[in-house]
């Protein structure tokens, strides 16, 4: 049990999977922008609430946030881009379906490896939900065509 919050970490691991899932990853509906020309998803279950907040397109940064009672608890930042001027056919459709696979183990972006349609993502991670960065890339025809680099961790 997590002293600063009431769930446990495993509560919050499932929780965070679902999030995700019925999110960016799952097409989830924008909410109202939180800051200028921000593109908000949220996700509430009970007590806890998700909120992820990105700017840009093809360049991008983000971050995530859960709380709980109103209360931050979980984050995780990140940035992304594009490394080709034009996007493969299919791209955003293996990005996403890498994301939803995320394991629970380690809720943070995607699977170790997952591929689809001639695309291979990857995604590498050092430390815990506790604390926790990583890098996450996707490749076509041999070439990274994106990559992402992330960190979060608990918030008290």
């Amino acid at each position: 049990m997590i002293k600063t919050m009431n769930c446990t970490e495993l509560a919050l691991k499932e929780f965070l999977v679902r999030a995700k899932r019925n999110t960016y990853a799952g097409d989830g509906v924008l909410s109202a922008s939180s800051r200028p020309n921000s593109k908000d998803l949220h996700y509430g279950e009970g007590d806890l609430l998700y909120m992820d907040s990105y700017f840009g397109s093809t360049d991008f940064i983000g971050e995530e946030v859960v709380f709980e009672n109103q209360k931050p608890i979980w984050g995780m930042n990140y940035y992304g881009k594009m490394l080709v001027d034009e996007i493969p056919s299919g791209f955003s459709k293996c990005l996403k379906s890498a994301l939803k696979a995320v394991p629970v183990e380690n809720p943070f972006r995607g699977p170790a490896l997952f591929e689809q349609d001639g695309f291979v993502y990857k995604c590498s991670w050092q430390g815990d939900i506790s604390e926790f960065n990583g890098n996450e890339a996707i490749y076509f025809d041999g070439i990274e065509i994106y990559r992402l680099s992330f960190h979060g961790g608990y918030i008290k």
